[in-house]
């Protein structure tokens, strides 16, 4: 099973941008990614997810652009538990000392994030260290139950929420899809794992982007 790897693009000043601007950029410049990896046989389904990842100046950008069945978004407040909604995952293993962090944000733009030990052993960041992790959705900020839609999440994380003065060459990371209380409960991700059960905190498993 092999990991995957890949070179993304840098797009100077990307942070700046407008939401539309984002996501026009993105959609354009960025690098390709399909996150697409049914790890787990007895969860089948596989909605459509792609991932545009770019380097600006300070941070790390991404977009996720999804189309589901189900598309659901319960959760309002940030830090709770927005896996078991419409969520797209990042993990990235921490680039300057143990662990690995994980921001989850939902169809809404509901977030949670966290720096990790395992899954069991993390510290959730606080208010201030989570708003500047800058994220937005198509879909707005509100309790939301659809069917057969397509939404896109952009995602702004800056160097320094990671512990970094500046780019690094290259990040250990995996991006994930996932949706427990959707009608079809599913968990894709972009580098695959071989695990017998549904895991995302796996850092064994993760890939590599080089900037």
């Amino acid at each position: 099973m092999e990991k995957k790897k890949v070179r993304i693009r840098h797009i100077p000043e990307l942070e700046q941008f407008s939401e539309n601007d984002f996501i026009k950029a993105m959609l354009t410049h960025a690098t390709e990614e399909k996150v697409a990896c049914v790890n787990w046989p007895e969860y089948p389904y596989s909605p459509d997810v792609t991932v545009y990842i770019a380097a600006s100046d300070t941070a790390l950008c991404l977009l996720y652009k999804v189309k589901e069945e189900h598309v659901l978004g319960a959760v309002l407040e940030n830090n709770g538990p927005v896996w078991e909604d419409s969520c797209v995952e990042t993990f990235i293993k921490d680039p300057v000392g143990e662990g690995y962090y994980n921001i989850e944000v939902t169809c809404i733009a509901t977030k949670l994030a966290a720096h990790r030990l395992s899954r069991t052993e993390f510290e959730l960041f606080d208010a201030e260290s989570i708003s500047r992790i800058r994220c937005f959705s198509t879909l707005p900020h509100t309790q939301t139950d659809l069917s057969n839609k397509e939404w896109m999440v952009g995602e702004i994380i800056p160097f320094a929420s990671l512990g970094l003065e500046k780019a690094p060459e290259s990040l250990k990371v995996n991006f994930y899809k996932c949706g427990d209380k959707c009608r079809q409960p599913h968990f894709l991700s972009w580098s695959p794992i071989d695990l017998p059960t549904p895991n995302f905190h796996c850092p064994e498993f993760f890939g590599e982007i080089n900037l």
